[in-house]
């Protein structure tokens, strides 16, 4: 039996708030369960693994939800609070993995070992450069005069698909943090599935949420 339209659509945004109910979930089990495993405080390192699930999981996971049309926890106030919130939980990530990415390079330093020689350093550093850059772009949304040659709907496009680039970086260097030594072994079998599982399942929620209220919608004003 074919399903209505009316009853796809239904089906759609249903799938789409489950989705995003556990995009949300997860955002903030993720770095409490780092929290448990790191154990801030216990040593230098301790915090880093801390601040960048802090960064890249929780703070800029919610950051994008906060656009999504069915799961924001602002979903009843305007845009302009909306994007006001976005902009102050994309700067306290910025600032989290600034700091993350500042203890490390110096707990490395300590221990006389290189910097960035690794996968999930250089990811990590060029994610965190990208971000600042990413931050500063949001700028000019939030001032939109400084760009007088674009046009604001061309602004939003550029920001958003650059922004999902550098979510996709985010949710890599996590991951490839996940295969360091340090979290295997701590994490094995099953666990680590899951965790890997965790970074992968956010980034398909925001690049469904950027794809349809941008990318799609572009497409389909041609």
């Amino acid at each position: 039996m074919a399903l209505t339209a009316e009853t796809e659509s239904r089906l759609y945004h249903s799938l789409r708030a489950a989705a995003g109910a556990a995009a949300h979930l997860v955002a903030l089990g993720f770095p409490t369960a780092v929290a448990v495993l790191a154990r801030p405080g216990s040593s230098l390192f301790s915090w880093h693994p801390l601040l960048m699930a802090l960064a890249f999981s929780f703070l800029m996971t919610e950051a994008l939800l906060i656009f999504s049309p069915e799961t924001s926890v602002l979903r009843n106030f305007s845009r302009k609070v909306k994007v006001r919130v976005h902009w102050a939980l994309q700067l306290l990530a910025l600032l989290c993995a600034l700091l993350g990415l500042g203890l490390i390079a110096y707990n490395k330093h300590l221990n006389g070992k290189a910097h960035f020689v690794t996968w999930h350093g250089l990811t990590g550093l060029l994610t965190v450069l990208y971000a600042a850059g990413q931050c500063t772009g949001g700028l000019l949304l939030l001032y939109p005069k400084l760009m007088k040659n674009w046009t604001l709907a061309k602004l939003k496009l550029y920001h958003a698909t650059s922004g999902l680039v550098g979510y996709l970086l985010g949710c890599a260097s996590l991951m490839l943090g996940m295969c360091s030594l340090w979290f295997t072994a701590s994490v094995t079998g099953v666990s680590w599935y899951l965790a890997m599982l965790c970074p992968l399942l956010t980034s398909l929620v925001i690049m469904n949420q950027v794809s349809n209220a941008y990318l799609y919608r572009k497409r389909s004003q041609h």
